[in-house]
Parts: structure tokens; sequence; C-alpha cells
């Protein structure tokens, strides 16, 4: 068995040394940015062309009898102009259709051009890198949709 030896002046005597890390943290100003949007304002006039129908009702007498077995006339179109048979009976001896009047409807198309003021507003974004001491670095306008990165 090894005895613990005792400490003498002839046994030398190593200094044992350690080194430690301190890390610390502190806040810097750098760049900073200024973001600010400006707005456009465009005049533009639209164009179009406006149609409408306008429509005639005349009533024209007939007066005639509708024979025994014939058919009474039907609505119908002839040259643009709807007419509608208007039909009475009428008791007599024997009762007899009379066409009574026809009622002819015209159908005209007109169009007018018209224009319209209108204003659109267009905005735009303006980013202004500032210096640690607040003075524009360098100034970049951006238009809508455009990506940026800083």
């Amino acid at each position: 068995m090894d005895r613990p030896r005792s400490t003498t002046e002839a046994d030398p005597v190593i200094a044992l040394a350690e080194e430690r890390v301190r890390i610390d943290k502190t806040s810097v100003d750098g760049d900073r940015i200024r973001v600010s949007t400006r707005t456009e304002i465009i005049e533009e006039v639209l164009r179009e062309t406006l149609r409408g129908d306008a429509v005639g009702v005349s009533r024209l007498p007939v007066d005639r009898v509708i024979a025994e077995g014939e058919t009474a006339p039907q609505v119908r179109t002839e040259g643009g102009v709807t007419i509608i048979p208007v039909l009475e009976e009428v008791l007599v001896v024997e009762k007899r259709l009379v066409l009574r009047e026809e009622i002819h409807i015209r159908q005209t198309t007109s169009g007018e051009d018209v224009e319209v003021p209108v204003t659109l507003r267009k905005q735009a974004a303006v980013v202004e890198h500032l210096g640690p001491d607040g003075q524009p670095l360098h100034l970049k306008q951006h238009e809508p949709n455009e990506e940026t990165t800083p």
C-alpha cells in the first residue's frame, strides 16, 4: 500500500490557473427606416354608349266579323311590329266572333354617348433609410405591389 507522502520543501509546487469568460450585450443604434405613403390623384373620363328602347303603341280599328269555322287571329310579328288581336263575342241571333281592333307595338332602339369624369387614387410608399444620427442615407420610392427588402 501506498502511503501519503508529506509535503516537504523539497517537493516542487505547481500553481494552477483558470480562465473565465463573461459575455455582455449592449444595444447599438444602427440604421433606421422611415416609411410613408403618398397619394396621387388621376383624373380620367370614362366613355360609354348608353342604349335604350322606346315602345310606341297604336290602336287600329278593324271591326271585321270572323266567319264561322275561321280560326281567331293569333299574336304575330310583321316587319318588326308585334300585332295583338283584340276579340269580342257579340250576341246576335247567333254568336259571331268580331275582330274589333289590333294593337300594334313598334320597338325602336336609340343610343347616346356619355362621358363621366371620375377621380382615381394611387398610393406609393416612400422608404427612407436613416443613419444613427437620424439623417437619411438614401431614399427609394416603391410603386404599389412592389416587394421590398431592407
